[in-house]
């Protein structure tokens, strides 16, 4: 029987090492057979029931991950505008009255997100924030694109001149690999400010990466940033992907 060779190879170590029965038998089974016949009548096989109970259980896990496929249109949160990520972030940062929380959004190529997680919790008035943690992860997540969101607890929309630095920092470390800061937004109450939407968004390099902690805070800086603000964009604007 014709097989595609390669796969049918990978395939057959895969069932070996997972069920514990010989590649021996599998690949004598293989040559006159449909190997997928492995998974569907098991019993062919001739082996015995601990191996065929191993097999059950792989072909439960596939289905239950071909099912999980099949809706995952359905489940993906897909950002493209700030508004999008606003609705996502404000309900789970609005709350919080007595810290600062950092987080952070890690989206795939089509900006459906990976994973968000909780990068740091500091005080009323600040949290510290170390870029190497977001870079690990980062990278575990395999992701294209960053979001990153604060609360202000103290009820200012403003951003302070370390948010901006953060933001311009974490640029540095993330664009040489590929990976883009798409926002960062920063709750307050119900509200929030979007830096994308502020024109405050670094669009490059600054300086070499930076790994050092930085400390972020809605009162760390009375410093006026109106010059980092060239001209507001429409709120419902969607970024320009660069995918």
């Amino acid at each position: 029987m014709k097989t595609n060779r390669p796969y049918t190879e990978s395939f057959l170590k895969g069932l070996k090492t997972l069920t514990g029965v010989s590649y021996r038998k599998l690949e004598s089974y293989a040559k006159e057979n449909n190997p997928l016949n492995i998974l569907e009548h098991p019993k062919t096989l001739g082996i015995n029931e601990k191996q065929l109970n191993k097999i059950g259980l792989l072909k439960e896990i596939i289905s239950s991950y071909n099912l999980l496929k099949n809706h995952e249109r359905e489940d993906k949160i897909k950002f493209t505008t700030p508004n999008e990520v606003a609705n996502y972030f404000v309900p789970l940062l609005s709350s919080i009255k007595d810290k600062e929380r950092f987080m952070a959004a890690f989206l795939d190529n089509g900006n459906n997100i990976i994973e968000a997680q909780i990068v740091s919790e500091g005080t009323v008035s600040q949290t510290v924030v170390y870029p190497r943690e977001v870079l690990k992860k980062a990278l575990a997540c395999d992701c294209s694109f960053i979001i990153l969101a604060h609360n202000h607890p103290g009820g200012t929309l403003k951003p302070s001149k370390e948010d901006i630095a953060l933001t311009q920092r974490l640029v540095d470390i993330f664009k040489p690999l590929d990976i883009r800061i798409l926002d960062h937004i920063i709750v307050a109450g119900i509200e929030f400010t979007s830096l994308q939407e502020k024109s405050l968004m670094p669009q490059g390099c600054k300086e070499k990466a930076n790994y050092e902690p930085i400390n972020i805070g809605e009162n760390s800086s009375k410093e006026n940033i109106e010059s980092y603000m060239p001209q507001e964009i429409n709120k419902e604007e969607e970024w320009e992907m660069e995918i």
